[in-house]
Formats: structure tokens, C-alpha cells, sequence
């Protein structure tokens, strides 16, 4: 590498098995390639040798054309973040296939995958690798919630890269991208020629969100004379096999005059046609081959000039043979491979569709913006290490522009008793020690504490539980109105190792870990962000609204949660490893942080617990 290096060249791997550049009739690949290998618009680049030729094999018998391939080997010189570059620019790929065991350079990949959304050209990624929670924050629920692979997940959802889960979804999606004109909207209408197929593809679009409308009545009265009396001319449509036990006489059949018909429907963003059929072999009959071939034609041809996308699909997921690839080759026809990994395929290309560039909100910021000035004085905040007092916590965020429960931090009975009566009863004493992070743990809480009395006696108790710890520096007692009624969530921050600051937002309190409903981002963050991860929970109809409780007013709430990411960034250097509010109260337009937790740490400590992580 060091001689390639000093004499200006670049070199792919090492161990790696090669690459195939198929426009370029290009091929120093180490393993054999399954003929015929047809150019096409997928690139392909994976972090494995031996699973490049499972990717070709599969292209190859779902008829999927490959611009380039290309094995990455230890990305000695070349990463895989360049060769997403080189696919990005490259004329002759549509969407791209990445095949990652890591991201290693996530800035530069990030920057990579930005630039392809910007050009229009979809990135889809089989990940693998998945790995138990990275490097628990044990002080924190949050980094119990954050690990890795959901890290991973959420960055390549933020970047707009579809994520899949086999090498039949990777390329059977990158096929329905490549190939066909993509759909506006997600309503769609279905053709087919079977009853049970209706059923199938019903069930799996109701899952990825797709919408199956009536049929215009204009639609309808087209389709009706070309099936029998006993069919029922609705969407999705059965033409029935009836056609299939007749003789063919003429190219177009019923499936063929329903497709001219609903391309047409006003009501429709494409349709999905299952009527491609095509034998195995050239029929020995001339006639009957002539039949196939003029009925392919003029499929292609109604595909390419309908005014809505045409999108083909098989029932199953059977290898194309070499006559019908070579039909649908010469004739632009693309067929998804079955039912499931089609429907999938759709539902994929659809979100992908719904967060391109042109679609996103103006106020998204950049993946790599920095970190503001805090508005509390960085020497305040440099004093800080290890987890802080709740006091401190208080002050940072409350800096931020993030709301608080009003509290009082008092070091005796009666300034506690006086604090509850100008606070309101009922309160909640927490002992107040940065050593103490989980105070009920301890005894180091009373909740609906009302009377003087009562008040001091919950002061001497949560006092004596904090002084039992050992080492704890006790700065004494917050006292704090309790809150009824409303949703509780979880806001916090931990600190991936490769993407940096996360934000994850849930339902808190004591379901956080319980119910396991979390939404993450990758900091920072717009208000609209924060609105569609509140969207993304199981529990946001309690938000809407749910049984009678007040609505929550998402607009305050969004401006909350953006202004707790906001106080993350703040923290200079990156030092912090934990912020929470856990939990963050809401009630109609009132959102308050009912209890908080940052914990920082020194360069030094980082680096040394960085260089022990595995």
C-alpha cells in the first residue's frame, strides 16, 4: 500500500475478490460470474468476498442487470464510503446495493449517501452485525435503549437509505427501483387473475401502508365486457383463469384491456399488473410464439406511455428462464419477484419516495452541525464530571429553554416545610447528590408528601437515606409540587461511539424499559423531526388525546424536546455521556421536566474507556 500509495496509485482490497463493471466489459473478479449477466442500472458493493456471487446468482434469475460490482475487501485505500461516491456519479447506475458489515467512516458515508438523495438515486443496505446494546450508560435507562444496531437503524433512516433484511429483498427492491417509473402516491390499483392472489396482496398492502380504492365508474364500465358474467369488475380485480382454459386466438387478453382501462383511473398513483405470463421455452407453435411476443410488445409499450407507473409482478418468486428474459429484455419489461418481497419492495420504495430531499422540511439541519454556545458560562459546565447534582442538571437545561417543575433546594426541616407550602401541596422530596443517580433506589424519595409535619418528617427520611450511600456528597433536599393527570415520556441523550449524540423519546416514567416504545434520532434535530417521532410511538394516541384525557399541544412539546437535544450540544468538548428527563410531563400545553440526569466526563476517562471497549 505504501509503494501504490507513493506512486499515485489506488488499490482496491486487500482481500478482497475483485469487480465487474459490466457496461465497461470490465471484469478482474476472482469468482465465476452465472451467464448471462446482463447490464443494468444496480450497483452493487459489498463488505464480503464469497457472498458476491449469491448476489450475481440471484440478479441473474430475477433478471436484474448490474452496473458494477464491486468486493471491498480491508479498505485499505479505497472505502466503501468511495466506491457509494464513484456508484452516486456513475451514469450508468440508478440505485445502488450496499452489502455493510460496519460503517467505519460514518461522516464520510453520511456525506455519500447525501449526495445520492440529492442525485435521486436510491441507497439500500443489508446490515449485518447487529450487536447487544453497545457500552451501557449503567447510570441511565437511555443507554439500555440505545444500542447499537438501533443506532445504525436510525441513522440510515434519517439519511434516507431504505434498510432490508435478506439478499432477495436487497435486489428484488433495487430491481423495482431501477426498472420502473415510481410511484406519487400510495394508491393502488391491483390486476390479477386470481381470487387468492386478491386476498394476499390485499393483506400485505394494508402492512406497508398502501391503499387499494375503488375503481372510477368510468373504469368500471370499461373493464366489464371483457370479463365473464360471474366476475365482478372491482379493484383489486380477479379476471378469473377462465381466459386461461380457452384457446388463444389474439395477443391482448382480459388482464391486457383492464390494464388500458385502469391506467386511465383518475382515482390511482399505479397499478400493479400480476399478468405477465410467459412460458419457460419459445412455444413450438410459431403462431403462438408470434402471440407472446406481440402481447410482451405491447405491454411494454402501454407501460411505457401510461400515464401512471405500471409496476409487473409474479405471484411467486420463481427463477425468469432464458426465454422470458430475453423477451422481457428486448421489450422493457420488469417483473418483481412474488408477492412478499414484492409488496415489500413497494413499501420500501414508497417510504423512500416520502422522504427524498424535495420532500423534507427546509429547517432540517446538517448532519454535521456543531454544537452551540451554552448559554451557561463553559467554565460552569467544565467543573462538572461524572454524573451531576440534580441542581446542576436543573440549571443546564432551564438554560435551554426547557421547562422545569419548580423546586427548592432547602438543607433543613423547616425550610423544606416552608418550600411546600409556597410550592403547593401535595410535594415529592428527592435528596440531592450528584453521587445519588437513581434516589428512589435508595429511599431517596417521598411522593404526595402535605402538612408541615409530614413534610419534615420526609426531609429527615430522604436526608438519612442519601447520607447512608457511601461517598455521597448530600447538597440537600429538592422539594417539588407534585403533578397530576397527563403522559409522562422519557427524553434523553446518550453518545453512540461512531454517530455521536442520540436522542431517544418514549413514554417514560416506569414503562420506559417495560414497554420498550422508543423513538431515536441521531442529534440534531427540527421541531418537525421531533413530531414524527412522537408519530412513530405506540403510545401516541395517549398524546391525541386517548379515553378523554387532554390532548397534548405537539407544537410546545416538539419545541421542548428540540431544546432538550439542543442542551446536548451545548455540553463542550464532547464530554457528556448521559442526559435524561425521565420523566418529562405533559398536560395539554403544559410540559415540564419532572426529574433530570446528565452525567459528563473528563477527555482523559473517554479515552481510556474507548480504548477498553471491544
Amino acid at each position: 500500500m505504501q509503494q501504490a500509495a507513493r506512486h499515485g496509485i489506488l488499490l482496491l482490497g486487500p482481500n478482497c475478490l475483485g469487480f465487474l463493471n459490466t457496461h465497461a466489459a470490465a471484469g478482474p473478479f476472482a469468482l465465476s460470474v452465472p451467464l448471462p449477466l446482463a447490464p443494468g442500472p444496480v450497483g452493487i458493493a459489498l463488505q464480503s468476498g464469497a457472498l458476491a456471487s449469491a448476489m450475481l446468482a440471484f440478479a441473474r434469475s430475477r433478471a436484474i442487470g448490474v452496473s458494477t460490482l464491486v468486493t471491498m475487501g480491508n479498505e485499505s485505500m479505497i472505502s466503501t464510503a468511495d466506491v457509494l461516491g464513484y456508484l452516486v456519479d456513475d451514469e450508468q447506475t440508478r440505485v445502488i446495493c450496499l452489502f455493510l458489515e460496519e460503517i467505519s467512516e460514518p461522516d464520510r458515508f453520511a456525506q455519500a449517501a447525501e449526495q445520492a438523495a440529492r442525485a435521486g438515486k436510491p441507497v439500500v443496505v443489508l446490515k449485518t452485525g447487529s450487536s447487544p446494546a453497545g457500552q451501557v450508560a449503567a447510570l441511565a435507562h437511555t443507554g439500555s435503549i440505545a444500542g447499537d444496531d438501533a443506532v445504525v437503524d436510525t441513522v440510515l433512516r434519517q439519511l434516507d437509505v431504505i434498510r432490508v433484511t435478506s439478499i432477495e429483498e436487497l435486489l428484488g427492491t433495487a430491481g423495482l427501483l431501477g426498472y420502473n417509473r415510481w410511484p406519487r402516491g400510495r394508491r393502488m390499483g391491483v390486476l390479477t387473475a386470481s381470487g387468492g392472489a386478491c386476498g394476499l396482496i390485499a393483506d400485505r398492502a394494508s402492512e406497508q401502508d398502501i391503499v387499494i380504492p375503488p375503481f372510477a365508474a368510468r373504469t368500471v364500465a370499461a373493464i366489464k365486457p371483457y370479463l365473464p358474467a360471474f366476475a365482478a369488475a372491482r379493484n383489486p380485480l380477479d379476471v378469473t383463469g377462465y381466459v386461461l382454459a380457452n384457446k388463444r386466438t389474439m395477443a391482448l387478453t382480459a388482464i391486457d384491456h383492464a390494464l388500458d382501462a385502469a391506467v386511465a383511473d383518475p382515482g390511482l398513483d399505479f397499478v400493479l399488473f400480476c399478468g405477465v405470463t410467459i412460458p419457460d421455452v419459445r412455444p413450438p407453435d410459431d403462431g403462438l410464439a408470434r402471440l407472446v411476443e406481440e402481447r410482451v410488445r405491447w405491454l411494454g409499450e402501454r407501460i411505457a406511455s401510461a400515464p401512471i407507473p405500471v409496476i409487473s409482478m409474479g405471484t411467486t418468486c420463481v427463477d425468469v428462464s432464458g426465454y422470458a428474459r430475453d423477451v422481457m429484455t428486448r421489450h422493457g419489461v420488469h417483473l418483481l419477484g412474488g408477492v412478499d418481497l414484492g409488496m415489500r419492495a413497494l413499501g420500501h420504495a414508497l417510504r423512500w419516495l416520502d422522504n427524498r430531499p424535495d420532500n423534507r422540511p427546509e429547517d432540517r439541519p446538517a448532519a454535521a452541525t456543531p454544537a452551540r454556545a451554552s448559554p451557561l458560562s463553559r467554565t460552569a459546565i467544565n467543573r462538572q464530571e461524572g454524573a451531576w447534582s440534580e441542581a446542576a442538571a436543573r440549571d443546564l437545561l432551564a438554560a435551554s429553554a426547557v421547562p422545569m417543575v419548580p423546586a427548592e433546594l432547602v438543607t433543613s426541616a423547616e425550610a423544606a416545610a416552608r418550600a411546600a407550602r409556597r410550592l403547593g401541596s401535595p410535594v415529592a422530596l428527592k435528596v440531592c447528590s450528584a453521587q445519588i443517580a437513581h434516589k428512589s433506589d435508595i429511599g431517596g424519595v417521598a411522593l404526595g408528601v402535605q402538612g408541615d409535619e409530614q413534610v419534615r418528617e420526609a426531609y429527615w427520611r430522604v436526608l438519612a437515606a442519601g447520607e447512608t450511600v457511601p461517598g455521597a456528597i448530600v447538597d440537600g433536599v429538592l422539594v417539588t409540587p407534585m403533578r397530576a393527570g397527563g403522559v409522562e415520556l422519557l427524553v434523553g441523550v446518550t453518545v453512540d461511539r461512531a454517530f455521536g449524540p442520540v436522542l431517544a423519546l418514549g413514554l417514560g416514567g416506569v414503562w420506559v424499559e417495560l414497554l420498550a416504545d422508543t423513538s431515536l434520532r441521531v442529534l440534531p434535530v427540527t421541531t418537525e423531526d421531533v413530531k414524527h417521532m412522537l408519530g412513530e410511538l405506540r403510545g401516541s394516541p395517549l398524546l391525541r388525546g386517548a379515553r378523554g384525557t387532554r390532548p397534548a399541544d405537539l407544537d410546545v412539546l416538539a419545541r421542548v424536546v428540540k431544546n432538550v437535544g439542543d442542551a446536548a450540544l451545548s455540553i463542550p468538548d464532547g464530554s457528556l455521556r448521559t442526559l435524561e428527563i425521565n420523566p418529562l410531563w405533559v398536560n395539554g400545553d403544559q410540559v415540564e421536566a419532572l426529574d433530570v440526569l446528565v452525567i459528563t466526563e473528563s477527555t482523559e476517562a473517554r479515552k481510556a474507556r474507548n480504548g477498553a471497549e471491544p
